[in-house]
């Protein structure tokens, strides 16, 4: 089974506001960085995003060492999310649990991998880190460019 290094980041500016994704995945000497984007989300929702998307990117099961920022993601996926199912997708206070159809999605993506999970501080000179953040927050820009040239009326051409 390979292994591969995973940091991911999430980031939001407003919350809810316009948000990015980031996954940097190094396999040996192999580095691939992947990032998007969504108009209308939360913090929260890109840091799932991140390690959602990271995991679909592998092509076969892998020992992952997972570096994430997040302890939303990190307790929610090895903490919670046993009691959340127990609870009929409940908290303790009864309330339904937010973004249920994320939590599915990287409880599925994450049985296909042996994870071991790393939580680091963010914004702390992690390379890793750094990275995604970088590219969590090109990705917010970039469709903020879209859109505002969308909104001037058009594309240019």
């Amino acid at each position: 089974m390979s292994v591969v290094e995973i940091y991911t980041d999430g980031a939001c500016r407003g919350n809810p506001g316009p948000g990015g994704w980031a996954a940097v995945l190094t396999a040996g000497e192999r580095v691939k960085e992947i990032s998007g984007a969504e108009r209308q989300t939360t913090n929260n929702r890109m840091e799932l995003q991140a390690v959602i998307s990271a995991l679909q990117a592998l092509k076969r099961p892998a020992q992952v060492r997972l570096y994430t920022d997040s302890q939303y993601v990190k307790k929610g996926l090895l903490e919670w999310l046993p009691q959340w199912k127990a609870r009929g997708w409940k908290t303790a206070d009864r309330k339904a649990v937010k973004n249920q159809a994320l939590w599915e999605t990287l409880e599925h993506e994450a049985g296909k991998h042996r994870i071991q999970w790393h939580w680091v501080r963010g914004h702390s000179g992690i390379p890793g880190n750094e990275r995604c953040d970088v590219l969590a927050n090109a990705a917010i820009d970039a469709l903020i460019a879209v859109d505002s040239r969308d909104a001037a009326g058009g594309t240019g051409y």
